[in-house]
């Protein structure tokens, strides 16, 4: 758990939380993926915001398209994964 949420972490780094709602998921992206995510899937993904600073990227599960989904969650996986995870 990180707070409230379901926490997915790879080597101890958090890279996806899922709030309790149920309707949400949080990914935690390089800043240029996160962009390019924001520019592509403005009709389920938004700015997501801790105090103030963005930090990562709220999906709209209800109005995502799961293959887009899926490759965002791969892309928070990497940002977070070390190196030698990567080879």
């Amino acid at each position: 758990p990180h707070h409230q949420s379901t926490s997915f972490r790879v080597r101890g780094k958090i890279f996806a939380t899922a709030p309790p709602d149920g309707q949400h998921l949080h990914l935690f992206l390089a800043e240029d993926d996160r962009e390019r995510a924001l520019a592509l899937h403005s009709a389920f993904a938004e700015k997501l915001l801790w105090g103030g600073k963005v930090v990562g990227l709220r999906v709209r599960l209800r109005d995502a398209q799961a293959p887009a989904v899926k490759a965002l969650i791969e892309q928070a996986w990497r940002h977070k994964a070390p190196k030698a995870l990567l080879r």
